[in-house]
């Protein structure tokens, strides 16, 4: 058996197809017929230094699968399934396991010391296998140096996969003992000791009190610190890692140490290798981070007392550290701009200069423009690039008081760059930098306009010639006209692009036919540029969208056409529709937002739900999100009118509704029940018994997305909205399903601050419920079914003002349902109400709040509950 075991495994491997899928097919057999001697088998083929490498490396990696996966329900399926095997068969294999560490082959010990990790990830937590951490403790003094290695590669791995609290503090304090034993300058073996760095990456996050005690710290900092001078490369890198995950987990601990670290990122971005300088750019980069965050929390009033210090670091540094970054600028790569995932020292670079002018406002300008104004007319084109990426970088942090006179004596400068500059990449950048220019210098809300009657007609007439560029320069004037109509999204009946509208739209469609517009996302890009001039455009132009809708209607039509595709041509086809859905679904809210327009449109909606339910029809077992999001915006346009399309889109609808995979498709596609709900109202009452029992089924699957069952709570209650007293057949089957997630989501204690926002997004969906619900029964002779459930209502509702952590949007829903309860049940709610433990703390606050919304919310309340109190 043993043999034929090691020759199915490496069959499996085998370049002729058969021989491959047969032994594929003989593991799977072996595995359902007896999964503990498959793993046993598996590990044992593992720890035998007999066998081959490939075959051991196989059953290393079905062992992990085995597991491990990455969809939530799988991988706590795989867990059951462990922690349900024989004791002594998972006995035997973790013996084997921990003796594959001392293996010659790298290939088995970095396999099995994953393996170890994804055990004790299950078992700890359980207080099993409780020996493991002494166990590996003991080998780190083995003599063998890969032994020590695969050890410290186990306890990184380890730290990776349990979590801190779950490992005692005599525990921890060993573990860091070891790795950073590991990782002294005395270490003799390299590899010991780039193990050791990686490792003590992993185990920062164990290290709170060891960073809390001054003496343990300054130690594991002086050990980091020399590893950056190590001579191996790949140890200097690692420990600047670990520098970077350091500055935002320990940040308030840095004060003695940043002179230090300065010094060291300073010397890795002048004179190292560009993995070791990226992440010496990287550490200061992080510490822009951690300051914004500081300084955007607490305001401009942060005192020395604060809770959160923020030591302004940048602000020190800014002297030293701001030509360090211009330095970087200039080592461009020749071919950047062509590359969309590149990423060098002269990007990175910029990047850091973007958040530390977003740190330090307008400090930063004085200290960038003398590189500006030195280079920008430079013969050279790295320095015309490195001057206007820079001027690029600093856009968005500083006051626009500050910027706006610059930028006006730039303007010109850069359009005529952006024309006559003989180098592709300073073109590249120019436009990329006048897009920044108006994300972050135009719009209604600035004082001094800085584009003008004056200068409007020559930044439209650059951009659109620059449409005609290498696809690189194309896309990212593009991106520049994008910002540029965005700044008129709130102008009022008038805008200055008006007059230009026609030939905006003819040149933006004129791209997306460009034989390149494939390459550097240009016809992605034209496309986004339309909508965003469509949506931003004034009443002055509908004419001219109403006349875009048989152009896209007709390149939608193209794509339909009945070829036969290959599976790569099939993609670029979903893309291209994606888009021009996308087109379609800003056209439809711009004329379907006003009566008149709305009425012009009405004449294409039959033809356009047409195309879409070809769309639909052409990907057989997903629902394009993008046609969908469209039919969202359709519905809204035509309102009860959108009944006659129910029939044939039905089928279409349910599908984005069982489309887990794609839990995004099926999140849009509830949306989308919603929107269906506002427009037909009760005429949607014969399709709710199915859209309801597949919402249920959603809510019930462990295998859906967290994130798409706030919406569907939110959905219960449009369908309520619509179709009233009709909804009292779901009750009996929502109701429960709301209370179970409203316990699950009322006390956050201890939970981190994702956890807070899911569970703010799930309260906000269940209380839309609970509106939608009580508003739906209002006026009707069956509210009194509603009564059993009022009192799980106020206890949620107590709940969460007792805890405290609401956001604005639950605290404005919150007190709205305190409305509806009253509104809807009247004199039955009132004693309710008077009787809740927080009813009247919580109204007070909210009539109290600064937030208009829930003010106005509150009022509305107020009213509703003394109407229910004095009946």
């Amino acid at each position: 058996m043993d043999m034929e075991f090691t020759q199915v495994l490496l069959n499996a491997q085998s370049i002729d197809a058969n021989v491959r899928k047969h032994s594929e097919e003989s593991l799977k057999q072996l595995q359902e017929q007896n999964l503990s001697s498959f793993l046993l088998s598996l590990s044992g083929e593992l720890a035998n230094n007999d066998k081959p490498v490939d075959s051991r490396k196989l059953a290393g990696l079905i062992l992990k699968n085995a597991l491990d996966a990455k969809e939530q329900h799988r991988k706590l399926e795989l867990v059951q399934r462990w922690l349900t095997l024989d004791i002594n068969v998972k006995s035997q294999i973790k013996t084997f396991l921990l003796k594959t560490l001392s293996s010659p082959a790298i290939d088995a010990r970095s396999t099995a010391s994953q393996v170890i990790a994804k055990i004790a990830g299950i078992e700890l937590p359980q207080k099993q296998w409780s020996e493991l951490i002494g166990s590996l403790l003991l080998n780190i003094h083995q003599l063998p140096a890969h032994v020590k290695q695969a050890t410290l590669d186990t306890l990184g791995y380890l730290c990776e996969e349990v979590s801190p609290d779950i490992v005692d503090q005599d525990q921890v304090n060993k573990i860091l003992t070891a790795v950073v034993q590991g990782m002294n300058a005395s270490e003799g073996n390299n590899d010991v000791r780039l193990a050791a760095t990686r490792a003590l990456y992993n185990a920062l996050g164990f290290a709170q009190a060891n960073f809390s005690n001054d003496m343990e710290r300054d130690y594991i900092m002086r050990v980091v610190c020399e590893a950056t001078l190590s001579p191996e490369v790949k140890i200097r890198q690692a420990a600047l890692e670990c520098l970077v995950s350091i500055s935002s987990t320990y940040y308030e601990r840095l004060a003695p140490y940043i002179q230090d670290i300065f010094n060291i990122t300073a010397k890795a971005v002048r004179e190292d290798e560009e993995p070791v300088a990226l992440q010496a750019i990287e550490f200061w980069s992080s510490i822009c981070d951690e300051e914004i965050d500081i300084l955007e929390e607490y305001g401009g009033d942060l005192t020395a007392d604060s809770d959160v210090p923020c030591f302004y670091f940048i602000k020190q540094a800014l002297p030293a550290l701001v030509p360090m970054l211009l330095e970087t600028l200039l080592k461009q790569e020749e071919d950047q701009d062509q590359d969309e995932g590149a990423w060098n020292i002269a990007m990175a670079g910029g990047t850091c200069l973007g958040l530390v002018a977003r740190t330090v406002g307008d400090d930063i300008v004085p200290l960038v423009m003398p590189f500006i104004e030195e280079n920008i007319t430079k013969a050279d084109w790295r320095q015309r690039e490195a001057a206007t990426y820079a001027f690029g970088s600093i856009l968005e942090g500083p006051s626009p008081d500050k910027l706006t006179p610059i930028v006006n004596v730039a303007l010109n400068f850069m359009l005529s760059a952006l024309t006559k500059d003989p180098n592709s990449h300073v073109k590249d950048t120019t436009a990329w930098t006048l897009g920044r220019i108006f994300e972050f210098l135009h719009g209604s809300t600035l004082d001094t306009p800085i584009i003008t009657q004056t200068n409007c007609q020559q930044i439209i007439t650059v951009l659109l010639h620059s449409m005609k560029d290498a696809p690189n320069v194309a896309e990212k004037a593009c991106g520049a006209l994008y910002f540029l109509a965005q700044g008129y999204e709130d102008v009022g009946p008038s805008s200055l692009l008006t007059p230009y509208f026609q030939e905006i739209v003819q040149v933006l469609l004129t791209v997306t036919h460009r034989e390149d517009a494939g390459e550097s996302r240009l016809r992605t890009a034209a496309y986004e540029t339309l909508n965003e001039v469509v949506r931003c455009s004034t009443d002055e132009t509908a004419a001219m969208v109403f006349q875009l809708i048989p152009v896209i209607m007709t390149e939608l039509h193209k794509t339909l056409e009945g070829q036969k595709l290959s599976s790569d041509e099939r993609e670029k086809q979903g893309e291209l529709q994606g888009l021009l859905c996308g087109c379609l679904q800003v056209i439809i809210q711009k004329l379907g937002s006003t009566e008149p327009t709305k009425h012009m449109f009405a004449q294409y909606a039959n033809q356009i739900m047409g195309l879409f339910l070809r769309v639909f029809a052409c990907r057989s077992a997903t629902v394009h999100e993008e046609a969908m999001l469209a039919i969202g915006a359709l519905a809204y346009a035509t309102g009860p009118e959108f009944g006659k399309y129910m029939p044939d889109f039905y089928k279409y609808l349910e599908m984005g509704l069982q489309n887990f995979e794609e839990y995004q498709v099926c999140a849009v596609t509830v949306g989308v029940v919603g929107d269906i709900c506002r427009a037909m109202e009760d005429q949607i009452l014969s399709y709710c018994d199915g859209i309801m029992t597949q919402l249920l089924k959603d809510l019930s699957s462990n295998q859906l997305h967290r994130s798409v069952k706030p919406p569907i709570f939110s959905c219960f209650g449009d369908i309520a909205l619509a179709i009233g007293e009709n909804f009292e057949k779901y009750l009996m089957y929502a109701m429960p399903m709301l209370q179970s997630a409203a316990e699950l989501s009322a006390h956050t204690t201890g939970a981190d601050d994702e956890m807070i926002e899911y569970a703010n997004s799930l309260r906000n969906g269940i209380l839309e419920a609970y509106s939608g619900i009580l508003q739906g029964f209002k006026n009707s002779s069956k509210t009194q079914l509603l009564i059993p459930y009022a009192p799980h209502i106020l206890q949620f509702l107590d709940s969460l003002y007792m805890e405290k952590d609401m956001d604005d949007i639950v605290m404005k829903t919150a007190i709205g349902v305190l409305g509806d309860l009253a509104d809807t049940l009247g004199n039955n709610a009132g004693p309710l109400i008077q009787q809740s433990i927080s009813s009247k703390d919580f109204l007070n606050e909210c009539l109290s709040s600064e937030d208009h919304m829930i003010k106005e919310s509150a009022e509305w309340a107020k009213l509703a509950i003394s109407g229910a109190i004095f009946i």
